[in-house]
């Protein structure tokens, strides 16, 4: 089942500058997973050394937050779209 992927910039340089990919998936764990076989290095942007996603980093499928639906357990259905935004901070003081 394939699911396009959406990333902003500050990871596209990991993805090979691609904005968008289509990816197989039946989870959203099983779908960085895949992408990170593609793409040497992806899970480390999203994922602390237990596996786990990072705090500041936003996944949603379908404009849902992962969070408050099953985290990395979440199911996956042909056609949907997974969008992932790493939380930035800054500003002035």
């Amino acid at each position: 089942m394939s699911v396009r992927v959406q990333v902003t910039s500050v990871i596209q340089k990991v993805v090979n500058g691609q904005r968008e990919l289509d990816v197989d998936g039946s989870t959203v764990g099983e779908l960085i997973t895949n992408i990170d076989a593609r793409y040497p290095g992806f899970a480390e942007q999203l994922m602390d050394g237990r596996g786990e996603l990072h705090r500041f980093v936003n996944i949603y499928l379908n404009d849902e937050d992962v969070r408050y639906l099953n985290g990395k357990e979440t199911p996956l259905s042909d056609g949907d779209t997974v969008s992932i935004l790493p939380a930035l901070a800054g500003g002035a003081r």
